[in-house]
């Protein structure tokens, strides 16, 4: 269940790298927790920039995601301060609460690539991520071939399982006040023509955690949002169990736990919101077919879709977001949209 995937360098193990990329936006506080609460030093890495972003797409072949490049660049840039590096395998026994298979292959994805600088690399295999019992074991597994009683992991884990949860209902609470403020200001609004107008639209960032908040690769849309006059909210910060609870409601076979999660969060928020804008990494196979069923399942929602790569720009993405709540601004005014 859980295997300490390769010691390159046989030195000891004190201080334990997370890249700052992919799923550490979804489990960061429950990684960083646990290694800590074991007593090691974990250090992540910073927010990426260009240079993160163009030592990845160097050590990456063509074919790969901007994500995965991404995640590779902050592998290069800590890689001379850690001893190891945590990178976990996440697959599924549930064809319906999946992950990509680059999740799956991430520790050797990365062991091959560097595999002049001998990394060390430290893994555990999760086959359910929404089996808490399975989940624990992995994570105790890999505790105790660190070297750690089975009584010290079980104190770790269950201070991590914690700081997660924490982390995960302050993001909740966080999109909560941000949908009640602005139902807030429509009621207050409301018969008042020209207040009427002046609401700003909410606007639903749908898009994986490592993308809406790794603000190089989407800070640009955010900014073109608020610039524009809209308020964001972000599908991912919605309730996991709910938002996967309400997911079988939008497809019953799609196959990717966090895909399912937006779309569920999607589906719970489609009353409130004014519009989606749903990101996408280039070249993005699970959200290729999933941008297209959200596009069919929520057809009554505005939905603008942008893929962006290690070349986009800002100047195209400001002028389709611009556009795009101009549209919102005339369906709200009675515009053809509502014909």
């Amino acid at each position: 269940m859980a295997i300490l995937e390769t010691v390159n360098s046989g030195r000891p193990i004190r201080r334990i790298g997370l890249p700052r990329a992919l799923l550490h936006y979804r489990y960061g506080a429950l990684w960083e927790t646990f290694f800590q609460e074991l007593g090691y030093e974990t250090i992540v890495s910073g927010p990426t920039t260009k240079a993160i972003l163009e030592a990845g797409d160097r050590a990456s072949i063509d074919e790969a995601c901007l994500a995965s490049k991404v995640y590779l660049g902050h592998v290069a840039q800590i890689a001379d301060e850690v001893d190891a590096f945590f990178i976990p395998s996440l697959a599924s026994v549930d064809h319906r609460k999946g992950f990509c298979t680059k999740f799956q292959s991430l520790p050797d994805m990365v062991d091959n690539t560097f595999r002049d600088q001998k990394l060390d690399i430290i893994s555990l295999s999760i086959d359910d991520a929404t089996d808490e019992k399975r989940t624990q074991t992995a994570y105790l597994d890999m505790a105790t071939r660190l070297g750690a009683l089975k009584s010290h992991a079980k104190k770790a884990y269950k201070k991590a399982v914690t700081a997660q949860a924490a982390a995960d209902e302050a993001r909740a609470a966080h999109l909560a006040e941000t949908v009640s403020l602005v139902e807030k200001y429509r009621k207050v609004a409301a018969g008042h023509v020209q207040e009427e107008k002046q609401v700003p639209p909410l606007i639903l960032i749908v898009a994986h955690p490592y993308i809406a908040h790794d603000r190089y690769i989407s800070g640009d849309i955010e900014d073109a949002i608020e610039r524009s006059g809209g308020v964001i909210a972000f599908a991912d910060e919605h309730d996991h169990a709910k938002a996967l609870k309400r997911s079988y409601g939008f497809s019953e076979t799609l196959p990717w736990l966090i895909n399912r999660e937006l779309a569920g969060a999607t589906l719970e928020l489609a009353d409130v919101i004014d519009g989606i804008v749903s990101v996408s990494a280039f070249p993005c196979g699970p959200d290729s077919l999933f941008t297209d069923a959200l596009m069919r399942r929520v057809g009554n929602v505005p939905l603008l879709h942008l893929t962006i790569d290690a070349q986009s720009g800002s100047a195209g993405v400001q002028t389709r977001i611009e556009s795009f709540i101009d549209i919102l601004r005339f369906k709200k005014e009675g515009g053809y949209l509502d014909a």
